[in-house]
């Protein structure tokens, strides 16, 4: 269905918003409003939606938190603050999101629903934190463990990046000496040995035969290639692909375990942050769920209807294997002392040591396997290539 970016008038003000609707007539409809409300609609095509997703991506929400915070520490009011916000940004869309969440704030709407309106830039993590907080006087507190916690999210993900740098340049370096080899000096070297008369080994002829077939169709060749590669990439969009390959990476010996420790550790620091602002243990087990990887949300899911069948949450965690040994005993002591938040944040912190084996075991593993294999492959080639040479040499000796 085609998707529209209109502007609508609602309540006396204008905003930008987006749509799904068969056409321009029926937007309208779709919105909920009389038609001469919608003073533009503009049909946005597969690539000017996804460049409007990837600028609502690159929204800066801890930049965002951790300002905010520090000037509502300051004294200064929220509409101020918000204000202050949306004068120093350059960006166009960091100020039309911001120049949104003013416009709902200066009708009188909280903050949190403001936040809500724009479900592109700020996620249901933010907003309930903000719900829970915009009330009792703790926002500023609440917005910078907000900004904490994305913080060591970008930490994480950083180190995981910089772990896997060297053997995709790895892969991207060998895969080129590959092709080169393929399209350019095997065809060649096969006039060569063509040339000699002599019997080839069948390896060999195998070897020269496609290199020959390669090189004379090099554009056939490069178009399969990233044709596969696109195709491989629309897989791995897939979230029932991306939930199998997870998974399938998580029963790895030596790296699945750290993954599910490091997933563990995520999902204990932002349960923690919720609990912490106030929002009770069954909402917040719901709002986690779109937060924690793909193969564990089944799992808070059901660990959210064991505690909402009265069940207690260390319970409820052991029995869908979302508890180490060490968060087990936590929650089980936070849950008598009352201070579950800060068990689980403790948890967490118990657990932040695996990203550092993690990227120790890439760079141990990966990388020497992603040389061996490369080399046998390359090495492979010109073996096959010279084969033939040696086997003229000994017939000429």
């Amino acid at each position: 269905m085609p998707q529209f970016e209109i502007r609508v008038l609602r309540a006396g003000v204008v905003s930008t918003e987006r749509v799904e609707a068969p056409d321009r007539a029926a937007v309208a409809a779709a919105l909920g409003v009389p038609p001469q409300h919608v003073l533009e609609a503009r049909e946005l095509d597969a690539r000017t939606s996804a460049r409007a997703w990837r600028r609502h991506a690159r929204f800066p929400l801890q930049l965002f938190s951790q300002e905010l915070a520090v000037l509502l520490d300051a004294g200064i009011t929220l509409l101020d603050a918000l204000n202050t916000l949306r004068e120093k940004e350059s960006q166009p869309n960091v100020r039309a999101a911001l120049d949104g969440v003013i416009n709902l704030v200066e009708q009188g709407q909280p903050l949190s629903a403001a936040l809500r309106q724009q479900p592109q830039t700020f996620d249901e993590l933010v907003c309930a934190i903000v719900a829970a907080n915009e009330k009792t006087g703790q926002l500023s507190t609440a917005l910078a463990q907000h900004a904490r916690y994305l913080a060591w999210v970008d930490t994480l993900r950083s180190r995981l990046v910089a772990a896997l740098v060297y053997p995709l340049m790895l892969l991207a370096v060998g895969s080129a000496v590959i092709l080169f080899l393929l399209l350019y000096v095997l065809p060649r070297f096969a006039g060569i040995l063509e040339a000699t008369n002599g019997e080839l080994p069948w390896a060999s002829l195998v070897l020269i035969h496609f290199g020959q077939t390669a090189g004379a169709h090099p554009g056939w060749v490069l178009g399969g290639i990233g044709s596969a590669a696109f195709a491989l990439y629309a897989l791995l969009r897939q979230p029932a692909v991306r939930t199998r390959l997870q998974s399938a990476v998580w029963t790895m010996p030596g790296l699945g375990p750290r993954l599910r420790v490091l997933a563990l550790a995520r999902l204990y620091r932002s349960l923690a942050m919720l609990l912490a602002s106030g929002v009770p243990a069954l909402p917040a087990l719901r709002i986690v769920v779109d937060v924690v990887a793909l193969p564990w949300r089944p799992a808070v899911r059901a660990a959210a209807e064991q505690v909402e069948r009265g069940e207690r949450l260390s319970t409820a965690f052991d029995a869908q294997h979302l508890a180490t040994p060490v968060a087990r005993r936590m929650l089980r002591v936070g849950e008598r002392s009352g201070e579950v938040a800060a068990m689980l944040e403790r948890a967490a912190a118990f657990h932040d040591e695996e990203a550092a084996r993690l990227t120790e075991l890439l760079s141990r593993l990966v990388n020497p396997a992603l040389m061996l294999i490369m080399g046998v492959l390359i090495g492979g080639i010109i073996v096959l290539m010279y084969l033939p040479i040696f086997q003229l040499v000994e017939q000429v000796q």
